[in-house]
C-alpha cells in the first residue's frame, strides 16, 4: 500500500468528503469508531481510568468523541481540554457539545499548562493534542505541556501521531514530542513511524482503514510503499504440477573462507528453503567437508585456494549468483569480485564483504550490472555512500543512489527499505528484534539468490525476499522468543512462512 504525506492524506479526506459524499464531522465519527474498536481490543480493562488530553483542533475532536464512546462502554473516561490559543475547529466544538451534559465525563479546561497531579499513576493517558496536522516544532505553552506529560509515569496512547512529531520530515532530538507507548494511525502509517530516530516517540504503532475512498489512489502518486501480507502473497509464482528441479533454477553462492564457513552454510540452507531447484556453493577448499556435511542438498564447487576465494567458476550454467557472505577481503578475492562484476550476465546479489570491497573501490560502480541487488546494513550503507544527518536524509540518499546506479538497494533494519531503480522505496512490515543476530543477513542473501534463480524479477525477488525473511523471523520469535533466536531459526521457519504467504 502507498504511504502518503500529511498533505495527501488531507486531500484524501477531502476527496472522500466530496465524492462519497460525507461531512467532515461524520467522517470524524467514523474514524473514532474504528479507533474505539481497536481500543477495546488493546485496553479491555474497564476499571482503569482514561485521561484524554485534547487540543482544540480536529485531533482534539477525535479525543472528545473517543471520550463519549468510552463513557458509553462503561470506561471511566475523563477529559482535559488544553485551550491555549482560544481557537477551535468547527468539528471540535460539535464534539464538545455532544459530551454528556450530566457530568458523566469529567472535563477540565486549562488556558495554560499546569500540574497534572490529578492524573493517577495507573491511568491511561490518551494524547489528542495535535496529531499529524503539525508542520513545525512545538514551543511555548505547548512545549511545556508535552514536557509535563512526558514526566509522568503513565502509559501514553497517541491518536494519529505523537503530538510534536513531524510526519514527513526529521524532528530534532531536542524537540518537545510526546513519548508514547502506542500510536494509532488512521488509514495508513506515517513515514515517521519507520525510522529508528522516532522509535521512543512512536512506540508500538498500529493503523486501520477508516473507509477513505480507494479511487483516490488512482490519481495520488507516492514513491513510498508499505508491503502487506496480502500484497506479498500476490507476488508468489505458482509451482506447476509437472515441474522438476530444473524448472526452479540453478543458483550459485560464492561464500565462506577459513573461519567463516558458517556464513556459507547459513546462506546455502536459506537458498534451498527459498524454493530453488539446484544449488552450488563455491568456496575455498577448506569448506568442502563443512558444506558437504552441513548442507548435503547443495553441490560444492572448490576454489583453487585453500582458505579464501580467488576465482569464479563459469557462470553460464547458473540462473543467479549471490556473492559476499564470509568471503573476506583478501586482495585476490577483490580481483575475483571485479572480474565477476565485469563479466556477469545473470541476476546478481552483493552482500557483506562484497559490499565492503565495493566501498573500498568506488571506481567499480562502473561495472556493477543494472538491477543488481545490494543488501547493506546501516554501517555498510554509510561506507558505500557516506554519512547522513538523520533517517529522512538517509532515505533520500538511498533513493538517489538506487536511481543513480540503476540498482536495487535493500537497507536492512527494523523496517528494511528496498529502493528500486525507478525511485520507489518499499518499507517491509515483517521482522522483529530477535533477527538482530549474526548470520541473519547471510540468510537473506540465500533467499534472494534462490528467488532470482527461480525467475522472479530482481524487484519482486528483493521485495518478496525481505518480506519472507522477516515473516520467518516472526514465526520463529513467536515459538522461541526473540532473545533466544539465532540466524538458523529463520531458515527453519521458512517453510511455515511460505505456507502463510500462499494461504
Amino acid at each position: 500500500m502507498k504511504i502518503y504525506t500529511t498533505t495527501q492524506t488531507r486531500e484524501w479526506d477531502a476527496y472522500t468528503i466530496a465524492h462519497e459524499p460525507i461531512s467532515s464531522f461524520e467522517l470524524m465519527n467514523r474514524a473514532v469508531q474504528v479507533l474505539l474498536d481497536w481500543f477495546l481490543q488493546i485496553y479491555p480493562l474497564r476499571t482503569r481510568t482514561v485521561w484524554i488530553l485534547c487540543g482544540t483542533g480536529n485531533n482534539g475532536g477525535d479525543g472528545l468523541a473517543l471520550a463519549r464512546h468510552l463513557n458509553w462502554e462503561d470506561y471511566d473516561a475523563k477529559v482535559l481540554v488544553c485551550d491555549f490559543s482560544g481557537k477551535h475547529s468547527e468539528d471540535f466544538d460539535r464534539q464538545m457539545a455532544l459530551l454528556p451534559a450530566n457530568g458523566q465525563v469529567e472535563t477540565i479546561f486549562r488556558s495554560r499548562p499546569g500540574d497534572l497531579d490529578f492524573v493517577a499513576p495507573d491511568a491511561l493517558i490518551v494524547d489528542a493534542l495535535f496529531g499529524s496536522g503539525l508542520n513545525r516544532a512545538l514551543e511555548g505553552d505547548w512545549a511545556e505541556m508535552v514536557q509535563l506529560i512526558n514526566a509522568l509515569p503513565n502509559e501514553v496512547l497517541s491518536i494519529d501521531l505523537p503530538s510534536g512529531l513531524l510526519a514527513d520530515q526529521h524532528t530534532a532530538p531536542d524537540s518537545a514530542v510526546i513519548h508514547a507507548e502506542r500510536t494509532f494511525s488512521f488509514e495508513r502509517p506515517k513515514r515517521a513511524f519507520f525510522f529508528p530516530e522516532n522509535a521512543e516517540r512512536v512506540g508500538e504503532w498500529s493503523f486501520r482503514s477508516i473507509g477513505l475512498l480507494p479511487n483516490f489512489e488512482q490519481v495520488a502518486k507516492s514513491r513510498d510503499v508499505f508491503l502487506t501480507l496480502e500484497e506479498a502473497g500476490k507476488m508468489i509464482k505458482s509451482r506447476p504440477k509437472f515441474a522438476h528441479k530444473g524448472t526452479f533454477g540453478h543458483a550459485l553462492l560464492i561464500a565462506g573462507s577459513y573461519g567463516k564457513m558458517g556464513a556459507a552454510v547459513l546462506s546455502a540452507r536459506a537458498c534451498l528453503r527459498s524454493g530453488v531447484g539446484l544449488l552450488s556453493v563455491h568456496s575455498p577448499r577448506c569448506g568442502n567437508l563443512v558444506l558437504q556435511t552441513a548442507v548435503p542438498e547443495a553441490m560444492f564447487s572448490p576454489d583453487k585456494r585453500a582458505k579464501f576465494w580467488s576465482e569464479a567458476p563459469d557462470l553460464l550454467q547458473y540462473a543467479a549468483l549471490g556473492i559476499g557472505p564470509g568471503i573476506g577481503c583478501q586482495p585476490e578475492s577483490a580481483l575475483a569480485l571485479l572480474g565477476v562484476l565485469q563479466a556477469c550476465q545473470i541476476p546478481l546479489v552483493l552482500d557483506a564483504d562484497a559490499l565492503n570491497l565495493l566501498s573500498e573501490n568506488p571506481e567499480w560502480w562502473a561495472f556493477v550490472p543494472e538491477n543488481t541487488i545490494l543488501t547493506p546494513h546501516p554501517k555498510e550503507f554509510q561506507r558505500l555512500f557516506g554519512q547522513t544527518s538523520d533517517d529522512f536524509q538517509r532515505l533520500e540518499l538511498l533513493r538517489q543512489k538506487a536511481m543513480e546506479h540503476r540498482v536495487i538497494i535493500v537497507l536492512k533494519g527494523a523496517h528494511s527499505i528496498t529502493a528500486l531503480p525507478g525511485g520507489d522505496c518499499w518499507f517491509n512490515s515483517t521482522g522483529n528484534p530477535g533477527m538482530a543476530t549474526g548470520g541473519s543477513g547471510d540468510v537473506l542473501t540465500g533467499i534472494l539468490t534462490g528467488l532470482l534463480a527461480q525467475g522472479y524479477t530482481p524487484a519482486n525477488a528483493s521485495v518478496l525476499g525481505v518480506f519472507l525473511h522477516g515473516l520467518a523471523g516472526d514465526l520463529a520469535a513467536a515459538e522461541k522468543g526473540a532473545a533466544g533466536m539465532i540466524a538458523g531459526d529463520i531458515t527453519e521457519y521458512l517453510p511455515q512462512a511460505w505456507k502463510r504467504l500462499t494461504n
